[in-house]
């Protein structure tokens, strides 16, 4: 028997993941294997060399295999990169039956209405994710589906990114012999494996900080309402280091790593120093980790208040009533809850990918929630796909785009 095998693909700019995992009888979710590598020609989560990437991608892949004992033939992969953008839009459909039932069609319908909207030829559709319907003017209805009505209006979330730049990344994973299933928003597949479903009813500001960029959805009710990529990470407060304290690149991270710390509220003592050691003739140096701290507070402030400064523009700042999730590597600092929490005035948390079967404690951190949320996503369209084929009402209509099922799922599950 062949093994049920989801495999997810996170391409970084710091590093590259790829998380093998096992849907067993019991339909549970089971991780068998994680390889990792550096990342090579990825900059600001893009590609800018394919063969640099193809050795880091084909890496990381071996790795997994290695580990999972599996061949691997195809999987989902992440994209990122400033160009990603998500906007808001609005279709409305006349339910054509007699019986004025609305079923999967109508649905579909409305949903292919409001995607039609004006798109640059240079960008493509990731994502299109209802956000709610409104059957007859009556708002805020999640499943309009076995409702009566006459007037169908549906409203969604759309997320677009570059059409080369996913095109290139689909190539550069097809060259390395693998086949991709689907392009997944990184940050969205962060969400999966970090947020709970009330956190998203409520409203929660939830960030993916990497290395190049850091990305942001507002979760309105359970659906994104405001996507948005930021083309600064943390990498940005390394360079900031480097240039402050006169250091190479490789010695500013390791320093950032080690000592780093985001609010200077955390420090034990005042007192505390960071040694920086001997660069050619130059001896040892000692350094306050309070200037430390305060280097990289200032450059982690300018991160927070440019997301403040985009979600107010938006009169979306009052729907923030579940707080603040940060995950990804920027929510390793110490001390970074406090910032966002002063900055935004929320509460906030640091986002731990969800325990799943067979993950070790090592991976059970905030730089590999993309990659475990790829696998999670996946695992809930292949849910759906059970329960729909178990409905005989559906058997007779079943049309619901794949575009609509990670939005479904939320009804079912």
């Amino acid at each position: 028997m062949s093994r049920n095998l989801i495999v997810g693909l996170d391409v970084g700019t710091s590093k590259i993941c790829t998380v093998v995992a096992e849907v067993n009888l019991n339909d549970q979710l089971e991780i068998v294997g994680i390889g990792t590598s550096i990342s090579r020609g990825v900059r600001k989560g893009v590609l800018i060399n394919i063969e640099a990437a193809l050795d880091s991608i084909s890496n990381s892949i071996e790795a997994a295999e290695l580990i999972s004992g599996c061949d691997i033939t195809s999987l989902s992969v992440s994209m990122s990169g400033s160009s990603v953008e998500g906007t808001n839009s609005r279709g409305v459909v006349a339910i054509n039956s007699k019986t004025r039932e609305i079923n999967e069609e109508d649905v579909e319908r409305v949903i292919e209405a409001a995607k039609a909207i004006v798109i640059p030829m240079d960008r493509e559709i990731l994502h299109v994710i209802p956000q709610e319907f409104i059957v007859d003017g009556i708002p805020h209805i999640k499943n309009p589906i076995d409702m009566m009505g006459i007037r169908l209006e549906g409203e969604v979330h759309i997320i677009t990114g570059s059409s080369s730049s996913g095109q290139n990344l689909v190539r550069c994973v097809n060259r390395a012999g693998f086949a991709v299933d689907e392009v997944v928003l990184g940050s969205l597949a962060s969400s999966y494996a970090t947020l709970s479903k009330e956190e998203r009813e409520m409203g929660v500001l939830f960030i993916d900080m990497g290395k190049g960029t850091t990305d942001i959805i507002l979760y309105i009710d359970g659906s994104p309402y405001y996507t948005g990529v930021i083309p600064i990470g943390v990498n940005r407060v390394t360079l900031d280091i480097a240039q402050v304290w006169k250091v190479p690149e490789d010695v500013a991270e390791n320093i950032k790593i080690t000592a780093g710390i985001a609010h200077p509220s955390i420090l034990e003592s005042q007192m505390e120093t960071v040694i920086i050691p001997n660069l050619g003739t130059r001896p040892p140096q000692e350094k306050s980790r309070k200037e430390l701290s305060i280097i990289i507070n200032s450059r982690l402030r300018e991160i927070f208040e440019i997301m403040r400064s985009e979600i107010l523009k938006r009169g979306l700042y009052n729907k923030i009533n579940g707080g603040i999730v940060l995950t990804g590597g920027g929510a390793l600092f110490p001390g970074i809850s406090n910032l966002i929490e002063e900055v935004f005035n929320y509460p906030a948390r640091i986002g731990l990918p969800m325990s799943i079967n067979g993950i070790g404690e090592e991976h059970i951190d905030p730089k590999f929630s993309s990659a475990l949320g790829l696998v999670l996503y996946k695992h809930e369209q292949q849910k759906f796909n059970k329960l729909k084929k178990g409905s005989s009402k559906v058997k007779r209509k079943n049309k619901i785009s794949s575009k609509l099922k990670g939005w479904f799922l939320k009804e079912w599950f």
